[in-house]
């Protein structure tokens, strides 16, 4: 395995959209007990629940004689962090923004202890991995929150390799510091490059003006999160300019056409990389032609970032895990929950791994330093010179042969019809509100197609649980992911194999959107 080049992702800052009303979902306070069942009709089918044998049988065959495990301790609670001369006190995993990677080996076992410091219940999801249905940390609908002064453990083999990362699935939790990378290695890694970055992005604002159950309250009571005047913007910079960001006097909200229209509800102060600021990154050493693999994490609850490194090609490899046929890019566009990993040849000089806040006039950045110490780092030039050249979306991306699903008619389609906001800024798919104990049928062994149907102005990184699909589009088969944007106005379909039992959240993973409302559950039943 090539080492890890020292260095660590997270965060950045947040505010808020367009002047609706909000109405805020939250989890429907229903016992995980209704949620196994439907009925009593003679024919009314059951809903496989997470203390199924199934689920249990199911994780029986992921386990080998092989197999082992690697345990870690989880002390979510609250610190006093520095985002690079902004000291916020916020809630992290063991004092750390991001929380400490975590690596383990496909096919192995995590045992992780969370203990719970916060003042408020919490659970821990791992998102991107196809784990145990008990173990996905999903409230009411996996398991109970773990209370305040409570402990949990999560015990779960990772099936497969891939850049993901984990963080709580209670309120809007994920938008202080609770997150960090979860790295799942495969054996061939390494043959291509010879060392490796993690690179966590995201938009702040918990421990500042406000946090986020402040701005989601804000949200339900007036439809907008004051904005902070000293925000960044960069004028001029194309797809980023988005006027005034001033909440309360006519708020002009982000916008970017290569996400079709609206680009974000809530305005943030800060953008981060690895947890900083971009008057103050982080940096790495390397020497010139070291080839690196970066494994970047859209970690942020309400931003699109564009990545690159100005003046060196991305060789894209693999996304949300998985590999793909590879492609050369000068920027790529990721969405809230996507993983996109690319290697880049280092040069003879400092080069920055610039992250554009989309449609927002801002950055964030990490160094790598392969010359003088003197070299100059990013400007702002830099980061409107990037922003011109064309993104690469992950969905454009094609699988390789290896990972991609056998050519199969799907058994059964559900449409997700995707609006939002209502008057009191519901967001909805099919016109409902999310309640873990309704969902969309599936069972064991089927072909499913999802069918998403944006018909709101923003667009919506749309994550299935438990599960990785495949995208279905007019040039073929695309690229093997758990989260896809899916642009306004416009549809995507993708389809899995229904081989994992249990009950999965389908969620948009804007943050405010899922707590307003747009999340729904595909449910095995028999």
């Amino acid at each position: 395995m090539a080492p890890a080049l020292p260095g660590r992702p997270r965060a950045d800052r947040l505010l808020n959209r367009r002047g609706f009303l909000v109405l805020g979902s939250g989890a429907a306070v229903a016992s995980l007990a209704a949620c196994t069942a439907q009925g009593s009709a003679p024919n009314t089918p059951t809903r496989v629940a997470p203390t199924s044998p199934l689920v249990a049988a199911a994780e029986r065959d992921r386990r080998t004689a092989t197999t082992r495990t690697t345990s870690t301790v989880l002390n979510a609670g609250i610190s006093d962090v520095d985002l690079g001369g902004v000291p916020v006190t916020t809630w992290t995993y063991n004092g750390e923004l991001p929380g400490t990677e975590i690596r383990i080996k496909r096919g192995d076992a995590l045992r992780a202890r969370l203990s719970n410091g916060l003042p408020q219940p919490t659970t821990v999801h791992w998102h991107g991995l196809a784990l145990r249905n008990d173990m996905d940390g999903v409230p009411v609908l996996t398991q109970p929150e773990v209370a305040p002064g409570a402990e949990f453990i999560y015990e779960f083999v990772a099936p497969d390799a891939g850049t993901h990362w984990f963080h709580p699935h209670v309120g809007a939790q994920l938008d202080r510091g609770l997150y960090a990378p979860l790295i799942v290695e495969d054996p061939a890694d390494g043959a291509d490059y010879d060392s490796e970055l993690v690179v966590v992005l995201d938009d702040w604002l918990d421990g500042l003006d406000r946090d986020p159950d402040t701005a989601l309250a804000n949200l339900k009571k007036n439809g907008m999160v004051m904005g902070d005047r000293s925000a960044p913007h960069m004028a001029g910079m194309p797809g980023m300019d988005h006027g005034p960001v001033d909440g309360d006097t006519g708020m002009g909200m982000p916008q970017s056409a290569l996400l079709g229209g609206d680009a974000g509800d809530v305005v943030y102060p800060h953008v981060l990389v690895n947890g900083r600021i971009s008057s103050a990154p982080r940096s790495v050493n390397a020497k010139p032609g070291q080839r690196i693999r970066l494994r970047l994490i859209n970690a942020a609850s309400d931003t699109a970032f564009r990545v690159g490194v100005p003046g060196i090609p991305l060789r894209v490899t693999h996304t949300d895990g998985f590999p793909v046929v590879p492609k050369q890019a000068d920027t790529v566009l990721l969405g809230m929950g996507e993983r996109l990993d690319a290697v880049i040849t280092v040069p003879d000089r400092t080069v920055p791994v610039l992250a554009l806040a989309e449609g927002r006039g801002s950055y964030a950045q990490l160094l790598i330093r392969s010359g003088r110490e003197s070299d100059p780092t990013a400007s702002d030039a830099a980061a409107q010179q990037l922003a011109a050249l064309p993104a690469l979306a992950t969905g454009d991306l094609r699988a390789t042969e290896e990972v991609s699903l056998p050519k199969r008619s799907p058994d059964v389609t559900h449409n997700l019809v995707l609006e939002g906001p209502g008057a009191k800024y519901e967001w909805t798919i099919n016109g409902k509100a999310y309640r873990p104990d309704d969902g969309l049928p599936i069972r064991a062994e089927q072909r499913v197609r999802l069918r998403f149907e944006n018909k709101s102005t923003m667009f919506h990184p749309m994550h299935v649980h438990g599960h990785t699909f495949q995208l279905i589009g007019p040039n073929g088969r695309g690229p093997r992911k758990d989260t896809a944007i899916v642009l306004p106005g416009k549809t995507l379909e993708v389809d899995f194999d229904a081989n994992n039992p249990g009950q999965w959240l389908t969620h948009c993973h804007n943050v405010y959107h899922g707590e307003a409302g747009m999340m729904t559950v595909l449910s095995y039943v028999e």
